[in-house]
């Protein structure tokens, strides 16, 4: 029997998030568990020892092929080890989350530098930009415009204000032009900002777009 979604949330919900930071990235990369650790002291810090307590479980608990195939198991995505090598490597991200814990000791603050990041940290960015600014969206709206307005039309106006709050705290970051094409990408765009705006700069008009939209709600 399959798990239901509750069952995997309590049993591997915080082992998803940090194996999922680990998606395109080899096993030996040392950067996808600092963008948890940082991201994760700065937003659920309780959430770093629910996570090395599911990773233990798993590792000593390893599935069975029949059991994964019935999907009674969370599978660990491809990280580039060898099945019997995955038990020893859960338990090294184990030890270094509880070593983290431990010590108190959490990464400075830094701009996201994995995929996985970006998205945690921006995750309402990354659905406005994957979601209407995907390779498809010249043939579903006539110009960036359009699509912008369709998602105000269609976003609850909590998402709007989220999405508000995160382009300008993506905007406080000290990026330039060439990081702010990178950061776009990794959140899902997959098609060129307007002319004559580089990212940045159609980001920076996009939150102000977004500010005077939110003022005019306000105005009395």
């Amino acid at each position: 029997m399959s798990l239901k979604p509750r069952e995997h949330d309590r049993k591997y919900g915080e082992l998803d998030h940090v194996i999922r930071a680990y998606v395109g990235h080899r096993a030996d990369d040392d950067e996808p568990l600092t963008a948890y650790l940082r991201h994760t002291w700065r937003t659920r810090p309780w959430a770093i020892p629910v996570a090395e307590e599911q990773l233990r479980a798993y590792a000593d608990n390893p599935p069975g092929r029949l059991r994964l195939r019935l999907g009674e198991f969370y599978p660990v995505p491809d990280v580039g080890l060898p099945d019997a090598e995955i038990q020893a490597w859960l338990v090294r991200l184990a030890d270094r989350l509880k070593e983290s814990v431990e010590t108190g000791q959490a990464p400075p603050p830094a701009t996201p530098r994995t995929r996985w990041e970006w998205h945690a940290r921006f995750p309402e960015l990354a659905q406005f930009l994957g979601g209407w600014f995907s390779q498809d969206m010249p043939d579903e709206f006539e110009d960036h415009d359009a699509a912008v307005q369709d998602y105000l039309d269609t976003t609850d106006s909590g998402l709007v204000a989220q999405l508000t709050g995160e382009l300008h705290d993506l905007l406080t970051l000290p990026l330039d032009d060439s990081d702010h094409a990178l950061a776009v990408t990794e959140l899902g765009m997959e098609v060129d900002p307007p002319a004559p705006y580089t990212p940045g700069a159609w980001l920076t008009e996009l939150a102000a777009r977004l500010r005077g939209r939110s003022d005019d709600a306000v105005a009395p």
